[in-house]
Protein backbone atom coordinates (compact mmCIF):
# COMPACT_ATOMS: atom_id res chain seq x y z
CA UNK A 1 0.00 0.00 0.00
CA UNK A 2 1.46 3.36 -1.02
CA UNK A 3 0.32 6.68 0.20
CA UNK A 4 -1.06 8.78 -2.60
CA UNK A 5 -2.25 12.10 -2.15
CA UNK A 6 -5.24 13.85 -4.02
CA UNK A 7 -4.04 15.54 -7.39
CA UNK A 8 -6.10 18.49 -6.57
CA UNK A 9 -8.50 19.32 -9.57
CA UNK A 10 -8.67 22.89 -10.14
CA UNK A 11 -10.99 25.02 -8.66
CA UNK A 12 -13.91 25.87 -10.40
CA UNK A 13 -13.89 22.81 -12.18
CA UNK A 14 -17.39 21.70 -13.70
CA UNK A 15 -18.82 18.76 -11.86
CA UNK A 16 -18.10 15.97 -14.55
CA UNK A 17 -21.68 14.33 -15.10
CA UNK A 18 -22.19 10.52 -14.65
CA UNK A 19 -24.25 7.72 -14.98
CA UNK A 20 -23.23 4.62 -12.65
CA UNK A 21 -24.67 1.61 -10.70
CA UNK A 22 -25.62 2.40 -6.83
CA UNK A 23 -24.48 -0.77 -5.43
CA UNK A 24 -27.13 -0.88 -2.44
CA UNK A 25 -30.52 0.01 -4.47
CA UNK A 26 -29.46 -1.49 -7.93
CA UNK A 27 -30.61 1.76 -9.77
CA UNK A 28 -28.40 3.46 -12.14
CA UNK A 29 -27.97 6.84 -10.88
CA UNK A 30 -26.49 10.09 -12.29
CA UNK A 31 -24.78 13.74 -10.68
CA UNK A 32 -28.50 15.00 -11.04
CA UNK A 33 -29.67 12.60 -9.29
CA UNK A 34 -27.55 12.81 -6.41
CA UNK A 35 -27.22 16.24 -6.49
CA UNK A 36 -27.57 18.80 -3.47
CA UNK A 37 -30.00 21.82 -3.70
CA UNK A 38 -26.76 23.75 -1.97
CA UNK A 39 -23.77 21.59 -3.50
CA UNK A 40 -22.85 18.27 -3.59
CA UNK A 41 -19.88 15.86 -2.13
CA UNK A 42 -18.31 13.47 -4.39
CA UNK A 43 -16.17 10.87 -2.84
CA UNK A 44 -13.90 8.16 -4.21
CA UNK A 45 -14.16 5.30 -1.62
CA UNK A 46 -13.22 1.57 -1.71
CA UNK A 47 -13.57 -1.34 0.89
CA UNK A 48 -10.02 -2.62 1.87
CA UNK A 49 -7.90 0.48 2.28
CA UNK A 50 -7.20 1.28 5.32
CA UNK A 51 -7.43 4.76 5.24
CA UNK A 52 -11.07 4.84 3.86
CA UNK A 53 -11.47 2.17 6.90
CA UNK A 54 -10.29 5.03 9.27
CA UNK A 55 -12.32 7.53 7.75
CA UNK A 56 -15.66 5.68 7.96
CA UNK A 57 -17.20 6.82 10.48
CA UNK A 58 -16.68 10.74 10.15
CA UNK A 59 -17.76 10.46 6.77
CA UNK A 60 -21.18 8.61 8.13
CA UNK A 61 -21.73 11.90 10.61
CA UNK A 62 -20.45 14.38 8.18
CA UNK A 63 -23.23 13.15 5.68
CA UNK A 64 -25.24 12.58 8.00
CA UNK A 65 -25.01 16.54 9.37
CA UNK A 66 -24.98 17.90 6.03
CA UNK A 67 -27.72 16.19 3.94
CA UNK A 68 -30.72 17.54 5.64
CA UNK A 69 -28.94 21.24 4.74
CA UNK A 70 -29.31 20.51 1.49
CA UNK A 71 -25.85 18.66 0.60
CA UNK A 72 -25.89 15.97 -1.55
CA UNK A 73 -22.85 12.49 -0.83
CA UNK A 74 -21.98 9.94 -3.29
CA UNK A 75 -19.66 7.43 -2.96
CA UNK A 76 -17.49 5.64 -5.55
CA UNK A 77 -15.40 2.89 -6.08
CA UNK A 78 -13.12 2.61 -9.09
CA UNK A 79 -11.10 0.13 -8.12
CA UNK A 80 -10.03 -2.65 -10.28
CA UNK A 81 -11.76 -6.06 -8.87
CA UNK A 82 -10.66 -8.39 -10.89
CA UNK A 83 -7.24 -7.97 -8.96
CA UNK A 84 -9.19 -6.34 -5.29
CA UNK A 85 -12.17 -8.75 -5.75
CA UNK A 86 -12.81 -6.99 -2.17
CA UNK A 87 -13.80 -3.99 -3.59
CA UNK A 88 -16.83 -5.90 -5.95
CA UNK A 89 -20.10 -4.76 -6.13
CA UNK A 90 -21.83 -7.18 -3.84
CA UNK A 91 -19.12 -6.46 -1.27
CA UNK A 92 -19.64 -2.80 -1.62
CA UNK A 93 -23.31 -2.98 -1.01
CA UNK A 94 -22.27 -5.14 2.24
CA UNK A 95 -20.05 -2.01 3.07
CA UNK A 96 -22.36 0.54 3.10
CA UNK A 97 -25.02 -1.23 4.93
CA UNK A 98 -22.44 -2.88 7.50
CA UNK A 99 -20.67 1.03 7.79
CA UNK A 100 -24.16 2.76 7.50
CA UNK A 101 -23.59 4.90 4.07
CA UNK A 102 -26.48 7.28 3.93
CA UNK A 103 -25.47 7.65 0.47
CA UNK A 104 -25.38 6.00 -3.03
CA UNK A 105 -22.30 4.11 -3.05
CA UNK A 106 -21.58 3.55 -7.10
CA UNK A 107 -19.70 1.48 -9.21
CA UNK A 108 -17.47 2.80 -11.92
CA UNK A 109 -16.08 -0.30 -13.54
CA UNK A 110 -14.62 1.25 -16.76
CA UNK A 111 -12.90 4.02 -14.08
CA UNK A 112 -13.96 6.90 -16.62
CA UNK A 113 -15.82 9.22 -13.92
CA UNK A 114 -12.58 8.70 -11.74
CA UNK A 115 -10.49 9.49 -14.42
CA UNK A 116 -12.56 12.39 -15.61
CA UNK A 117 -12.36 13.40 -11.55
CA UNK A 118 -8.70 12.98 -11.59
CA UNK A 119 -9.25 11.14 -8.70
CA UNK A 120 -5.98 9.43 -7.32
CA UNK A 121 -6.70 7.68 -3.89
CA UNK A 122 -9.01 6.33 -1.45
CA UNK A 123 -10.35 8.15 0.25
CA UNK A 124 -10.33 11.55 -2.34
CA UNK A 125 -13.07 14.35 -1.60
CA UNK A 126 -14.65 16.78 -3.60
CA UNK A 127 -16.89 19.61 -2.81
CA UNK A 128 -19.49 21.56 -5.67
CA UNK A 129 -21.44 24.46 -5.25
CA UNK A 130 -25.38 24.41 -6.55
CA UNK A 131 -23.93 25.26 -9.83
CA UNK A 132 -22.06 22.63 -9.69
CA UNK A 133 -18.39 24.35 -9.84
CA UNK A 134 -15.25 22.75 -7.60
CA UNK A 135 -15.10 24.85 -4.55
CA UNK A 136 -13.25 22.37 -2.44
CA UNK A 137 -10.63 18.98 -2.85
CA UNK A 138 -9.14 17.06 -0.56
CA UNK A 139 -8.80 15.90 2.88
CA UNK A 140 -11.67 14.66 5.41
CA UNK A 141 -9.23 16.20 8.75
CA UNK A 142 -5.91 15.38 9.74
CA UNK A 143 -6.57 12.07 11.16
CA UNK A 144 -5.03 9.38 9.72
CA UNK A 145 -4.59 5.57 10.67
CA UNK A 146 -1.03 6.39 12.29
CA UNK A 147 -1.71 8.95 13.87
CA UNK A 148 -3.28 10.33 17.25
CA UNK A 149 -5.13 13.70 15.43
CA UNK A 150 -9.35 13.40 16.21
CA UNK A 151 -11.33 12.31 13.15
CA UNK A 152 -13.73 15.64 13.28
CA UNK A 153 -14.13 15.95 9.65
CA UNK A 154 -13.05 19.96 10.07
CA UNK A 155 -11.35 20.64 7.16
CA UNK A 156 -14.40 18.86 5.04
CA UNK A 157 -17.08 20.68 7.24
CA UNK A 158 -15.17 24.22 7.26
CA UNK A 159 -15.62 23.91 3.41
CA UNK A 160 -19.63 22.61 3.66
CA UNK A 161 -20.37 25.68 6.50
CA UNK A 162 -18.25 28.49 4.18
CA UNK A 163 -20.56 27.15 1.45
CA UNK A 164 -24.08 27.06 3.21
CA UNK A 165 -23.01 30.69 4.68
CA UNK A 166 -22.15 31.93 1.09
CA UNK A 167 -18.57 32.66 2.44
CA UNK A 168 -15.48 32.12 0.92
CA UNK A 169 -13.96 28.98 1.08
CA UNK A 170 -10.57 27.91 2.79
CA UNK A 171 -7.77 29.11 0.30
CA UNK A 172 -5.42 27.06 1.59
CA UNK A 173 -6.44 22.78 0.88
CA UNK A 174 -4.59 20.26 1.97
CA UNK A 175 -4.71 17.02 -0.15
CA UNK A 176 -6.07 13.89 0.75
CA UNK A 177 -3.96 10.76 1.30
CA UNK A 178 -4.65 7.27 1.58
CA UNK A 179 -4.40 4.03 -1.31
CA UNK A 180 -4.27 4.66 -4.49
CA UNK A 181 -7.08 3.71 -6.63
CA UNK A 182 -5.93 0.58 -8.50
CA UNK A 183 -5.97 1.38 -12.03
CA UNK A 184 -7.07 -1.86 -14.17
CA UNK A 185 -3.73 -2.59 -16.50
CA UNK A 186 -3.97 -2.56 -19.89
Amino acid sequence: MALTESNMLSLGTQAPDFSLPDTVSGKTLSLNDVAGEQGTVVMFLCNHCPYVIHTNPEIVRVAGDYQSKGIGFVGISANDVENYPQDGPEKMKEQAERVGYTFPYLYDETQEVARAYDAACTPDFYVFDADRKLVYRGRLDKSRPQNDEPQDGADLRAALDALLAGKPLPEKQYPSAGCNIKWKKG
